[in-house]
């Protein structure tokens, strides 16, 4: 990993959009700080192009993109999509009503399991705001061990699910995406990006686990400071990272990107 301060003016002046994971990158212990909200309005007054791309729910989206000045919001690890369409957001799922019924049964199974096995394992107080996968909390309300995690892990698999662990949550789904894809999807889908040039022209700032598809896929990527707890689960580590963590760190890798476009 390279320090902020070797990014060159060429690769930043290449970048059309930038794409951020939310907790704990964007947003410190969940709070959206003034210095990273202010990042934000001076990333968009320079012309690029802001996606959210989080495991949060679709239905956090909805209220980010109606409200921040980004241009949608990938949700749930890349499987729904959130658009503003006119004064209101469009939520765009590549599943059908009926498949997506049959999922969430399944899923509904696999939970009733997972408290059979390791009944200490809380659901994480966002799950009604999801369409597309469940979420045990393992480090924001709740903490879960990591033996325990590995059991529940463990089910997912035996269900035929995959799993996917961020800072504070582990996820489980029955949808194909990761991160990565939906976000390659969403530039090439709502800002006629072809996926080829996506990932130079595009950036991605993340912290954890499930931001390594993006960590793998993308050309510049970035890591505020408290990646490193997450680099024994990333086979490829951020090019760039920063120094302070958190929402300070989005607010020093966006102050970097526009002075070297400058």
């Amino acid at each position: 990993m390279k320090v902020l301060a070797e990014l060159g003016s060429e690769e930043a002046r290449r970048l059309r959009g930038l794409l951020f994971d939310l907790d704990d990158t964007l947003l410190s212990h969940g709070v959206l700080t003034r210095a990273a909200y202010d990042a934000l309005w001076s990333l968009r007054d320079a012309g690029l192009a802001l996606v959210g791309v989080t495991g949060r729910p679709s239905g956090w989206g909805e209220l980010l993109v109606r409200q921040w000045p980004i241009d949608g919001c990938v949700t749930e690890n890349g499987a729904v999509h959130v658009v503003r369409e006119g004064r209101g957001v469009a939520r765009i799922d590549r599943c059908d009503e009926a498949e997506r019924r049959r999922r969430s049964e399944r899923l509904a199974r696999l939970v009733a399991r997972v408290r059979e096995v390791v009944p200490e394992a809380q659901l994480s107080d966002d799950q009604r705001a999801r369409v597309s996968d469940v979420t045990w909390d393992i480090g924001e309300r709740a903490t879960l061990a990591p033996d325990r995690i590995e059991l529940v892990v463990r089910e997912i698999a035996l269900a035929g699910a995959r799993s996917l662990q961020s800072s504070v949550h582990l996820h489980a789904t029955l949808d194909v995406d990761d991160k990565a894809s939906g976000a390659i999807r969403f530039c090439q889908r709502q800002l006629g990006e072809e996926p080829g040039s996506a990932v130079v022209r595009f950036a991605f700032v993340g912290d954890s686990g499930n931001d390594a598809s993006c960590f793998a896929a993308f050309r510049t990527t970035f890591g505020v400071a408290n990646v490193r707890t997450s680099l024994p689960r990333l086979s490829v580590t951020p090019r760039y990272v920063a120094t302070h963590e958190m929402g300070e760190g989005f607010a020093e890798i966006a102050a970097r990107i526009l002075a070297s476009r400058a």
